[in-house]
């Protein structure tokens, strides 16, 4: 393995290019293979049945595809796990380890803020898995001897929380740990370094990165990865093989996208602190944005999403979101190009108020994703549509 996530980043995923001659990664769009030999197909769905990654014959779209097995292999090195599973979304990765979880067990810890789409799936009880909210100080009294996940974002969603993962761990105990790694990327943040069993990505944000890819995916041990397979194989929420070649063109830019994106936020988060109109900026970037110390140890940077609330609430920002000409009101982050969008009304509008106010997610706050714009455009942007709000709001 290259030791600088850069190379890494570049070259991951790529064993078999030289033995296939080729320089791109290659797409594979087969739905169904060519089985002539009926013992080895026989052998190869048992292989497959058990979780493993491939075997001497591919048979099924549902099953395997080398387009895909390839972008798992370099996001588990990115993440410095022994292998990763990939899915058709986000929440199809979360509803995986869930099902994988609900075969043995029938509770689950989870810390808010989540993803709204997270926090709803718990909180349904679709699953029917019992689910007990906590902070990270009460995660160790909150297990019970069915617990069988105790799950976390960090950075949270919205708020931009950081959550000592080793400490989680530590409570734990035995309990595996799943961390949504979707804001800080493998770039910023390799959970599985501080201790977390599974390492989950919404790949339809930074590591696609363009907008254009809608996918998830999970880096892990082999022995869970076989588990999700088993589940992906049953609930055919395999990922697209033409989504897998997007993903694993786009990884070589991710660590530059990445910073690129981080320096223009902190830029905007300093000039939102600073502005009348804004009356709380979170970022872990900002003094007072990271209390327990995570950056420099369990976090290479703050990122590149910035939350902020402004004054007069949920009428305001939608006038602010009304008169922005540059940056894009719309769900979703980690894209090349800016979006903001209301959390309360959109992303979280499924989690209950409660949830909602002790989580911090007020009627005026609002989540930016900084993309690679100029920062000094960015800012023009969102001073201009401050002033428009304020004006209409005083009309």
């Amino acid at each position: 393995m290259n030791d600088h996530p850069d190379t890494r980043a570049v070259h991951a995923g790529r064993d078999d290019f030289a033995a296939l001659v080729v320089h791109a990664p290659p797409l594979d769009l087969s739905s169904t293979y060519p089985l002539h030999d009926l013992h080895a197909a026989e052998q190869a769905f048992d292989a497959f049945a058990q979780g493993d990654e491939a075997s001497s014959e591919p048979i099924y779209g549902r099953l395997h595809n080398p387009t895909v097995t390839r972008f798992e292999r370099a996001l588990a090195e990115l993440e410095g796990t022994e292998a990763a599973v990939a899915f058709a979304s986000g929440m199809a990765s979360l509803t995986a380890c869930l099902l994988a979880v609900r075969s043995e067990s029938d509770h689950v810890v989870a810390l808010r803020p989540l993803y709204g789409g997270s926090d709803h799936l718990l909180a349904s009880g679709l699953l029917g898995l019992d689910v007990t909210w906590a902070t990270p100080e009460t995660v160790r009294r909150s297990l019970r001897p069915t617990t069988g996940l105790v799950l976390l974002e960090t950075p949270q969603n919205p708020t931009l929380g950081l959550v000592d993962i080793a400490g989680v761990v530590a409570a734990a105990g035995d309990v595996p740990v799943l961390v949504d790694n979707t804001f800080a990327t493998p770039v910023l943040q390799n959970p599985a370094a501080h201790g977390s069993t599974l390492v989950l990505h919404s790949a339809t944000k930074y590591i696609g990165g363009h907008g254009d890819v809608v996918a998830g995916v999970v880096a892990t041990s082999d022995e869970w990865a076989r588990r999700l397979r088993q589940v992906r194989i049953v609930t055919g929420a395999i990922l697209h093989p033409l989504a897998a070649y997007l993903l694993h063109r786009g990884l070589p830019t991710l660590p530059f996208r990445v910073r690129e994106a981080q320096l223009r936020a902190q830029i905007l988060a300093e000039r939102l602190a600073a502005h009348p109109l804004v009356t709380r900026v979170l970022y872990p970037g900002l003094p007072g944005g990271d209390p327990a110390g995570l950056l420099g140890t369990q976090m290479r940077g703050p990122g590149a999403i910035v939350a902020f609330e402004v004054a007069g609430g949920r009428s305001t920002a939608g006038r602010m979101l009304e008169s922005l000409k540059l940056i894009i009101p719309a769900v979703s982050l980690g894209s090349t190009d800016s979006l903001i969008q209301h959390p309360a009304g959109l992303t979280h509008r499924l989690v209950d108020a409660a949830a909602l106010a002790e989580s911090g997610i007020t009627p005026g706050l609002l989540r930016l994703s900084v993309g690679l714009e100029d920062a000094d455009d960015l800012w023009a942007d969102l001073a201009a549509a401050l002033a428009q709000s304020a004006v209409a709001s005083a009309a």
